[in-house]
């Protein structure tokens, strides 16, 4: 059997590490780096860019760049989220044929999927030429509040990268696992998971090999490109006011500013004040203008001071879920880029009342967790047992559009469950079920997974016919849904996908297309 990769499939970075000699490391590039932005372009010349190239021609080439199509993956074109991102992104976002969200570049228009999968093509290149083997298993990790939309989109991705994904695992469960290794002895964690479009926060219980999720919590939409887009408007409008010029139509401009705005960002954490010095930034019939600002730490978090207290309204969610109290937490694991924000870190030392351990990488140690579990997917006397929950309630659309729980969240995983439910009408011979996913009682609130139909029910007065209704979640944390009429055993049932799930043959060609892609680059 060959070798299991775990990969972090990040917002902003992605990561990739494999066991060897018992031990986890990140593979690194031929470049030398350790993570890889999770970035998509086509060249002016029609060449396709992935990572750091795809990057370096951001600012000069913003319409044809891909950044944070995480973000995307999975969501409805309608979605709030999606709505949002076709406001502030460069790049063209489009309706696809399963209203779902797609990205056109240079004339061609990609799933959030396939951009997905051309970034884990990478991942199991660099792995193969650090390996000097084919590399075709792999764990990839996600955002442990990401929907079974989400979860299917993730997977998807992998097998367009001719992956076979072994398990979908959260990040922050993967964290727990590089952070529980070498740590003896029972304790509670929690994780906090900050990244460049996603937040988490779960709560663990590790105790000898068994590592357990008792709650998870977070938003799919919130992240470091958040904390950059305040320091961008905030910069806008200062530009504005001094010159009398608004940058927000110039996509070229405002590339430069995201750019800027993240260095300083990072610079912030380090220091207490930078400067941001853009030459050319605009001009008009008086000539050019150059664009110079100062930002202090103190500005930075004025700026941003109500994107981590609503962090901290995830983390009470989270704590109070698993039945505990902020001292009764053992050790706190500060993970993703943007968690090493001093307000962050001081935030969420307050509300837990300790330092956050600093012993591991917040950009690697995701990875580091998904190669664990990789090889104790394959491997022969590896004692480590996971135990996840589903993040999110699951249940069908009931009489009068009400949302009947037949699975709550943070319920371990995997789990099946089943419920009697009736008719409405007499001799009522189907009867529709939709399946959605969310805390809302109103079921039109939350996400529509999928429906189908029970047909050939006894005719019967209504009230009188058993239907029962079954839900399977899998390790991965994707559903399955079944109906049986328990008077004539008729019986209907799916794998829910969403109407944005992509069909095996979507899939099939996606993979051959970049597979074929490669060969001709290659050539």
């Amino acid at each position: 059997m060959g070798r299991v990769i775990g990969i972090d499939l990040g917002t902003t970075n992605s990561c990739i590490a494999i066991v060897e000699d018992g031990q986890p490391i990140v593979i690194p590039n031929s470049g030398g780096y350790k993570t890889m932005p999770s970035m998509f372009g086509i060249s002016q010349d029609g060449k396709r860019l992935v990572g750091h190239l795809a990057k370096r021609q951001a600012i000069t080439n913003a319409q044809n760049t891909v950044y944070a199509a995480k973000r995307l993956i999975g969501r409805r074109f309608d979605s709030t989220e999606v709505q949002r991102s076709i406001e502030l992104c460069p790049y063209e976002i489009v309706q696809g044929p399963h209203e779902d969200a797609r990205i056109e570049l240079a004339e061609k228009t990609f799933t959030c999927p396939e951009l997905a999968g051309i970034t884990l093509r990478e991942m199991k290149r660099i792995a193969e030429e650090y390996l000097g083997e084919p590399v075709h298993e792999a764990v990839i990790t996600c955002p442990a509040y990401f929907n079974d939309a989400q979860r299917q989109g993730t997977k998807d991705a992998g097998k367009i990268a001719g992956l076979e994904v072994l398990r979908i695992i959260n990040e922050p469960t993967a964290a727990a696992l590089a952070y529980g290794m070498a740590r003896p002895g029972d304790q509670r964690i929690a994780v906090y998971d900050l990244g460049g479009g996603t937040f988490d926060v779960s709560i663990l219980e590790i105790s000898e090999g068994v590592i357990e999720v008792l709650a998870t919590a977070g938003n799919t939409f919130l992240g470091g490109e958040d904390f950059d887009r305040r320091i961008v408007a905030h910069i806008v409008k200062g530009f504005e006011e001094a010159e009398g010029i608004d940058l927000r139509s110039d996509t070229m401009a405002l590339q430069r500013l995201k750019d800027a705005a993240e260095k300083a960002k990072c610079d912030l954490s380090m220091r207490e004040e930078t400067e941001i010095n853009l030459p050319f930034i605009a001009s008009d019939p008086e000539g050019p203008r150059h664009l110079n600002f100062e930002l202090d730490r103190v500005m930075l978090e004025r700026l941003v001071d109500d994107i981590v207290q609503g962090t901290l309204k995830s983390v009470e969610q989270c704590v109070q879920d698993a039945g505990l109290r902020p001292s009764d937490v053992d050790q706190v694991v500060m993970v993703g880029g943007q968690s090493r924000m001093p307000l962050v870190q001081s935030a969420v030392s307050d509300y837990f009342g300790k330092r956050p351990h600093k012993g591991v990488n917040p950009d690697e140690v995701v990875a580091l967790g998904a190669a664990v579990q990789g090889a104790a997917l394959v491997e022969e006397g590896q004692d480590v047992l996971l135990l996840d929950v589903t993040p999110l309630s699951l249940g069908i659309s009931t009489y009068g559009g009400h949302f009947a729980r037949l699975i709550d969240r943070n319920t371990t995983v995997p789990v099946t469950k089943a419920h009697i439910f009736t008719t409405t009408r007499d001799d009522q011979s189907a009867v529709k079920i939709r399946v959605f996913q969310g805390e809302s009682d109103l079921a039109t609130e939350n996400d529509l997974l999928g429906e189908f139909v029970l047909a050939g029910i006894r005719p019967a007065r209504k009230g009188e016919p058993e239907v029962e209704v079954s839900f399977d979640i899998d390790s991965n944390g994707i559903v399955s849904v079944s109906a049986r009429d328990l008077a004539t055993g008729q019986e209907q049932s799916i794998t829910v996908s969403s109407t944005s799930t992509l069909s095996d043959s979507e899939i099939d060609q996606m993979a051959a297309d970049q597979q074929n892609y490669e060969v001709a680059f290659k050539g």
